[in-house]
């Protein structure tokens, strides 16, 4: 049998028309799969059933029971929340679902976008012997090129966009720099408080932020004044998550 062909699709717009795509050219041999994760927004289900009926295929939805998939319980669990290895919460939560899930011979469908071809050539040159889609980079499509493809399908975009922010990743990513955690406490205070408190518990182990002149590591709550950016790049959260994760292996 040919191999399978799967679509991962994190309720963004760049992974929703990567998949899109993918269903033109496999579709017999396409699997969609998706991670539920607690601290997304809820507009992302939404967004969800609404591709669902743009392409015409249910997603299978992977939940963790673990950590209720939640990434502040595994933050607490623990003991960080990003380290030099990238963010826990994608390993627990989406990479170790994907591994239970697999099958040999699964082709990945990536929701590179153009500006994301270095992260596409660096897994590629890591894992050789891995075959993985990229249907966006292939049809020269950017991010914004993304949005436009799926609002002149009928579907509203998640509100994570539609409130400026670049992805629709969970609220409060440990990827964000500091305007982007300024931005979440404004927009988002009772997730902010959440996680500001964890990193109370835990101590400087899960600080995100360093002085680059004095070396110390500082908390959420120390954040200096500065302006708020909501539309600050991330990468979207995906079952690869970072490079240094992209280990497709039980």
């Amino acid at each position: 049998m040919e191999p399978r062909i799967v679509c991962q699709f994190s309720c963004g717009a760049a992974s929703a028309v990567a998949t899109k795509l993918a269903l033109a050219q496999y579709r017999n041999r396409c699997e969609i799969i998706n991670a539920y994760l607690r601290n997304e927004h809820p507009d992302n289900r939404r967004f969800l059933a609404e591709c669902e009926k743009w392409f015409g295929r249910s997603v299978t939805v992977l939940r963790d029971e673990k950590f209720g998939a939640d990434i502040v319980q595994v933050f607490r669990r623990k003991r960080y929340m990003k380290g030099i290895s990238g963010a826990p919460c994608s390993r627990e939560l989406k990479r170790k679902l994907l591994n239970a899930w697999k099958q040999p011979g699964d082709v990945m469908v990536f929701g590179y976008t153009v500006e994301e071809a270095d992260r596409l050539e660096d897994f590629r040159e890591r894992n050789p012997d891995r075959p993985v889609l990229a249907p966006l980079i292939d049809a020269g499509l950017g991010k914004e090129d993304c949005k436009a493809m799926v609002q002149r399908a009928g579907i509203e975009l998640p509100l994570m966009y539609r409130l400026g922010y670049d992805n629709a990743n969970c609220i409060g990513c440990v990827k964000g720099g500091e305007g982007y955690w300024r931005a979440i406490r404004e927009d988002f205070p009772d997730e902010f408080e959440e996680l500001a408190t964890v990193q109370d518990e835990i101590g400087k182990g899960a600080y995100l932020f360093r002085n680059r002149q004095t070396g110390e590591r500082y908390s959420l709550r120390q954040i200096p004044p500065g302006p708020a950016r909501r539309n600050e790049a991330l990468p979207s959260c995906s079952f690869f998550c970072e490079i240094a994760e992209m280990e497709y292996s039980a």
